[in-house]
């Protein structure tokens, strides 16, 4: 079996970002593998493990630092990776096409897992713009998955905590959540022996990408101001949860 699993090279979210300009960051900052595609990457050498004769090949759009983030995959389990080097801010529609393309080139998987979201843009468009591109199901916010042959099942988070349950045919896009597993800390064996691992190196011209320039303008950034409030509800117990439920309703929105 053929697994890929896409991953991105994002800021740490620990990590102080100074604004340079009105749409640039400081990007000599920390880089991480995105924390979401940590349990795509889990989950796709779990079921290498389980499947046996199997082969996970991570992919990642970025610039080349971002291979720093395939090392990363390729210590927890990977087994060689694949990098499209880009200088331009790679937008879903870049990305989804760029992964698209090399995916193909390489030889198209059963499975491609990849995080729901990234945690620096939150999009989450990349997943689904690739499963149409590829013609592949596509399911997202699995926390849970069972493969049976030539189809998979998954249960997916909803709205309003609902959960569902998705049966879905072979080859497939899978868009991992937090609660899927816990991804494993690689060992320093494991560290040593992925810097051996093959990385392959391109380009989007050389993937020959149509339309290039990204379709995202980023206008402004500016850095999260959180505004914390608090209101005193006085009164008898039944009154103070109307009043709360007012609240939670009227000025916070969350009902």
């Amino acid at each position: 079996m053929k697994i890929c699993v896409c991953v991105k090279h994002v800021p740490d979210s620990a990590a102080k970002i100074t604004i340079k300009g009105k749409n640039q960051f400081d990007e000599s900052i920390t880089f991480i593998l995105n924390p979401y595609d940590e349990h795509a990457v889990e989950e796709a050498v779990r079921v290498k493990k389980q499947v046996g004769d199997s082969e996970v090949i991570a992919v990642s759009v970025g610039k080349k630092d971002a291979i720093n983030t395939l090392r990363s995959a390729l210590a927890m389990g990977a087994d060689r990776a694949i990098l499209i080097k880009t200088n331009v801010r790679a937008d879903s529609v870049i990305t989804s096409r760029a992964l698209k393309a090399a995916i193909e080139q390489d030889g198209k998987p059963d499975i491609i897992f990849t995080g729901k979201a990234s945690i620096d843009n939150e999009g989450f468009q990349t997943m689904y713009r690739l499963a149409a591109a590829l013609n592949m199901s596509v399911a997202s916010n699995v926390i849970a998955f069972s493969l049976e042959q030539e189809r998979v099942l998954v249960e997916c988070e909803m709205e309003a905590g609902a959960r569902g349950v998705i049966e879905m045919p072979l080859p497939c896009v899978i868009g991992t959540s937090k609660g899927l597993n816990k991804p494993s800390y690689p060992t320093l064996p494991a560290i040593m022996k992925a810097k051996k691992k093959e990385v392959k190196i391109t380009d989007l011209e050389s993937l020959a990408i149509e339309k290039p320039m990204s379709s995202i303008e980023i206008l402004e950034l500016k850095p999260a101001v959180e505004e914390r409030s608090s209101k005193e509800l006085k009164g008898q117990p039944e009154e103070v949860v109307m009043q709360l439920i007012r609240v939670l309703r009227e000025e916070a929105k969350v009902l």
